[in-house]
């Protein structure tokens, strides 16, 4: 899965957090120009994940690598990926964590590199540039309760986790960059929402997560990633001693040429539940 050195590999790149203007500020899945959010970049140390010598775990540090082969051939057939992939994510999800169900939220969502002529030709297709987590404190909540297959079963335990695999293959110019969970605290958090917009018109919002810069933030990514590795890591855990929320972000990889593959990658959003 990689070589472990004495000393990880670290890469330096910019990331944007976003700043607090004490206002609910949003920003757009399509169209950035509707933006309210306020970036504040910085130049941060990334380490490659594959390089140390104890791998980041996904109940600890808030994200994990696996491999996962699937049976999609070809993910730009959406019909085909949103029939026979829900149920692999399911499966997975439930195995790597033990929950007694697992409900795939949403279809597959499919992101370019910006170099690609595909980013911009579907719904929500760029690459994520702004640090954040996908949903807030009281969203995750009422996802929680409105997707629970079992109201009527006490729930004792919730996760949501985003699974997110590269299909270009290696080298990745604009890989994801996740946050250790153990270096983030609430007070870095600044409310915001997700617009989700369609030719200049927002269809829906969802409440989410920006992030203030802080200097105690220790980023990672995993390089090389091939399409059977699935980098998964949490929106939400309501257990409080386990990694709740990851910030991440999309960045340019600086050791990656530009006659490089630009990056395809497909996320999936599941729900794990634990009842007593």
């Amino acid at each position: 899965m990689g070589q472990t050195l004495d000393k990880p590999r670290v890469v330096e790149a910019q990331v944007n957090y976003a700043l607090d203007t004490g206002q609910v500020e949003t920003f757009h899945a399509n169209d950035q120009s509707l933006d309210t959010v306020h970036r504040d970049p910085h130049t941060v140390e990334i380490t490659d994940a594959r390089t140390m010598a104890a791998p980041p775990r996904l109940d600890v540090n808030g994200f994990e690598l696996f491999e996962m082969p699937s049976a999609i051939t070809d993910w730009r057939e959406a019909a085909v990926v949103n029939t026979v992939h829900p149920p692999e994510i399911a499966r997975f999800i439930q195995q790597v964590t033990g929950a007694d169900e697992v409900v795939v939220t949403g279809p597959a969502i499919l992101r370019w590199g910006e170099r690609s002529g595909e980013a911009g030709t579907r719904d929500n297709s760029y690459p994520a540039r702004l640090v954040h987590s996908d949903v807030y404190f009281s969203a995750a909540e009422q996802q929680t309760r409105e997707v629970n297959p079992h109201p009527e079963r006490r729930v004792k335990r919730c996760a949501h986790h985003n699974i997110w695999r590269a299909f270009s293959g290696p080298p990745i110019d604009v890989p994801l960059a996740i946050c250790d969970a153990q270096t983030v605290r609430d007070e870095d958090v600044i409310e915001a929402s997700a617009g989700f917009d369609r030719d200049g018109q927002i269809v829906w919002r969802l409440p989410s997560m920006n992030f203030r810069f802080s200097p105690r933030h220790r980023w990672h990514y995993y390089s090389g990633m091939r399409p059977e590795d699935v980098l998964v890591f949490k929106r939400w855990d309501t257990q409080a001693d386990k990694a709740r929320y990851v910030p991440h972000t999309g960045f340019s990889d600086p050791t990656v040429g530009e006659d490089a593959v630009p990056r395809a990658s497909v996320e999936m959003r599941s729900i794990a539940y634990w009842y007593d």
